[in-house]
């Protein structure tokens, strides 16, 4: 049979059969995507595509221990080209140090392996595009200018492995990210969300937010640098939080290598990190945020290991009221420390359940602080504290009793999010959210407005 013309679940199938090592794991993945993108009131693309990756992830002993060799495809590659090549960069890899039994334990909501791949097209779209074009002609009559796109992906993956796995899960992602600007630059604002289908976005609510902040950016007031009682927006809030969760390794903890060591040794967990009852949390079921439940490796790192490919991935807190209660860690690295395997999973909630106001109370009940929209090109400083440091951008306001007065300049920020976590002083209820820096990678958070007293807006920004 033509490779080009085998469903997913026969490529998987011809991969394993075509295999001479000792186990074998094969993933495919089908990727289908639709997006629109616009400029100063115009729409300016549409298009839709398709792609498939394989993934074949050998295992050969050596005599001295088990070693992995995973090797990637595009498009409609030769089978016994690419089993070949991953055997041999298994054979050229020695003994790993994650190797333990791979997973033979179907793990819970393993899904229809039968059924055809999940879809999107243009049409996903049937309802925002019109709204949009709305959207549209109300800017134009304010003088004012939407610059933005939307995407909608869904991805169906198929593994399979030696040991009898069958699994199968389909992610939809959906991103919408909306700018105003006036028609000399000089003012920028913006507006975005997640979802899962288009269904949930109203465009009606995000032009409204992008009118509401180019109204409070009309007046500009410069401030210097300095430590602001600062409130930070959900989609802020979810930038630093991701920082923080891909540090989250128990190995570089307990090898003391990053903000979670401690100090003579060993790892923070059970140390109070928030003195508010914040949980940081993740969980496949979550509503509007549904993840892959099982692992998906397809290479070893500090996080994951190829060798627990199919492992359950359960919903699990790593800070709990405060309380630091998790760290990730494969299951080799567990066995080493005689904890539990911690899997991740592809979304990330931070609430305080108590909390019952939400984001607009917050803003009325502040006598003087600053407003963030989003921020951007985040980057890490220091990691034994986890000192990030990055601008401001679309938006950075001026409240004033209970009122935006302004808008003000940009900053350079220098913070950790772990020591943030430690000076919040009032959280928001938490609501979906879409980080602004890291969207192109993480997309499924829900986060609440966080107040700090102290924020550090390190220098003046001359970005506008």
């Amino acid at each position: 049979m033509r490779t080009s013309r085998m469903t997913a679940q026969e490529l998987v199938e011809a991969c394993l059969a075509a295999s001479t090592a000792d186990a074998q794991i094969t993933y495919v993945t089908e990727h289908a995507e639709a997006n629109l993108r616009w400029a100063a009131n115009s729409l300016t693309t549409n298009g839709a595509m398709r792609s498939r990756s394989v993934v074949v992830i050998s295992f050969v002993d050596g005599g001295a221990g088990m070693a992995a060799g995973s090797v990637s495809r595009t498009g409609t590659p030769d089978v016994a080209e690419l089993v070949a090549a991953s055997e041999r960069a298994a054979r050229d890899a020695g003994p790993a140090e994650d190797a333990v039994p791979l997973v033979a334990e179907a793990p819970p909501g393993a899904g229809d392996w039968s059924a055809d791949p999940a879809e999107t097209s243009i049409e996903v779209f049937a309802e925002f595009a019109p709204a949009l074009g709305q959207a549209f002609g109300e800017a134009r009559d304010r003088g004012e200018l939407l610059f933005g796109f939307a995407e909608h992906s869904m991805s169906t993956t198929y593994l399979g492995s030696s040991t009898g796995l069958r699994l199968r899960t389909d992610q939809p992602t959906g991103r919408v990210e909306l700018n105003g600007k006036s028609p000399d630059f000089s003012r920028s604002v913006w507006s975005g969300t997640s979802t899962r289908d288009f269904r949930d976005v109203s465009v009606a609510a995000l032009a409204a937010d992008v009118e509401k902040k180019m109204g409070w950016s009309q007046r500009r007031i410069d401030l210097p640098a300095g430590r602001y009682e600062t409130l930070l927006p959900p989609s802020a809030v979810s930038d630093l939080m991701i920082y923080l969760y891909w540090t989250m390794e128990a190995r570089d903890a307990d090898e003391g290598r990053n903000v979670f060591a401690r100090a003579g040794g060993g790892n923070r967990i059970g140390d109070r990190l928030a003195e508010l009852p914040l949980t940081l949390r993740s969980d496949p079921a979550y509503a509007g945020l549904e993840a892959a439940p099982f692992q998906v490796v397809p290479a070893s790192s500090g996080s994951a290991s190829v060798f627990d490919n199919g492992l359950a991935a359960p919903a699990i807190d790593w800070i709990t009221d405060g309380v630091l209660t998790n760290l990730v860690r494969p299951r080799s690295w567990a066995l080493t420390q005689t904890a539990p395997a911690t899997v991740a999973v592809d979304n990330l909630i931070l609430e305080d359940r108590s909390a019952a106001v939400d984001p607009a109370e917050m803003v009325a009940a502040t006598e003087r602080g600053l407003l963030l929209t989003t921020l951007w090109y985040i980057r890490e400083v220091d990691p034994q504290t986890l000192l990030l440091t990055g601008l401001t951008r679309d938006g950075v306001f001026l409240v004033e009793n209970g009122e935006v007065t302004g808008a003000v300049n940009n900053f350079r920020f220098n913070e950790s999010p772990v020591d943030l976590l430690g000076r919040t002083v009032q959280a928001s209820r938490t609501e979906r959210t879409l980080p602004r820096e890291w969207n192109d990678w993480f997309t499924r958070t829900a986060m609440p407005m966080l107040r700090v007293p102290d924020f550090n807006m390190s220098s003046v920004s001359p970005a506008s």
